[in-house]
């Protein structure tokens, strides 16, 4: 495996702990401008497929017939926290395809809000199908069966046309043949691919790009646009995506992945970079992503203090004491 060392954790100034994984940087062209150890990495997309998944609805001028707008889809993109406002437009969407919210087969499972904080839901609360981070991205799965008269109850299974769709746009977007790709199954019983980390990206900068895309350019900029006006709804609060799109003032499209994988994309400069921590640790992606924007030149000083907490470099314990720090250990090299 060639995977680097990215982030160093070190306490009381002895290494405890490293986290490696791999760097691609590439632009619209599908040009390879840096990476860290395997540029190539083959890992699983997981939700930052998500925006790559929409394609066929928003070919098919999904959007405009049922009337969402750019908040629902946003939501196609996202992997929200299953506040009060992501249940809402997800509702939205449902009742604009005439669905009822049962029809989602993404499951449930307590919202990210209080998973990823660590707070326990208050008692009496009720999750439903909504409350799952994917159920905007299955709202939109939904609404495409209803446009084209497609069967709902297994609008999931690989083999439905919906699915076959979204392999080939997918396909399409990140420059592959979609007979290459490894398929597996996500959280929310979706097919997910496992692509390059240089495919993945190049993914991503065509989305950025928006419309100058000559094949998907209308569609990525409609996603792109809702991404960036609405991070909100693309994640929830206290989450990255969040914080990092708003840092981009407009310009980077970003979207985090299960099990340590990040992408983003500069609208302005056409390129996009994916990354994977391979052991999946969250602070270790943040800090790593936050470290290949600043090595890139993406950063000015007002952006650099204002992701400072995501790069969380330093470790404090329960008291607030510091007890040691975490540091990247890498440089993007041009191939």
């Amino acid at each position: 495996m060639n995977l680097v060392p990215l982030i160093q954790l070190n306490r009381g100034g002895t290494l405890e702990c490293l986290h490696f994984g791999a760097v691609a940087v590439v632009n619209t062209q599908n040009k390879l401008l840096a990476q860290a150890g395997d540029a190539h990495w083959l890992t699983f997309s997981r939700s930052t497929l998500k925006a790559l998944q929409a394609l066929p609805f928003m070919q098919a001028d999904g959007p405009r017939q049922f009337g969402f707008a750019a908040e629902q889809v946003a939501l196609l993109c996202a992997s929200h926290n299953g506040e009060p406002q992501h249940v809402a437009v997800v509702q939205g969407m449902l009742d604009k395809a005439g669905l009822g919210y049962k029809a989602l087969r993404c499951g449930c499972h307590v919202p990210m809000a209080f998973t990823l904080s660590d707070a326990a839901p208050l008692t009496g609360m009720a999750f439903d199908e909504r409350h799952n981070n994917c159920s905007g991205k299955h709202a939109g799965f939904l609404a495409y069966c209803v446009q084209h008269g497609l069967s709902q109850d297994d609008y999931t299974d690989p083999a439905h046309p919906l699915q076959q769709a979204i392999r080939r746009d997918v396909a399409r977007a990140v420059g592959m043949d979609a007979n290459d790709f490894k398929m597996g199954i996500d959280g929310c019983s979706a097919p997910n691919y496992a692509l390059p980390l240089s495919r993945l990206a190049y993914g991503y900068a065509r989305l950025a790009s928006g419309q100058k895309d000559a094949q998907f350019g209308a569609s990525f900029a409609a996603l792109s646009e809702a991404m960036t006006a609405h991070p909100d709804l693309v994640s929830g609060t206290g989450r990255n995506d969040l914080a990092f799109m708003r840092a981009g003032r407009g310009d980077w499209v970003s979207k985090i992945g299960a099990d340590g994988v990040q992408v983003i994309g500069s609208k302005s400069r056409g390129e996009a970079f994916a990354i994977k921590i391979i052991d999946a640790n969250k602070p270790a992606l943040f800090a790593a992503s936050v470290e290949v924007l600043d090595q890139l030149g993406w950063l000015d000083a007002a952006q650099r203090e204002e992701l400072k907490p995501w790069r969380a470099q330093a470790i404090v314990n329960a008291r607030g004491m510091p007890v040691g720090e975490r540091l990247p250990v890498f440089k993007l090299q041009t191939p």
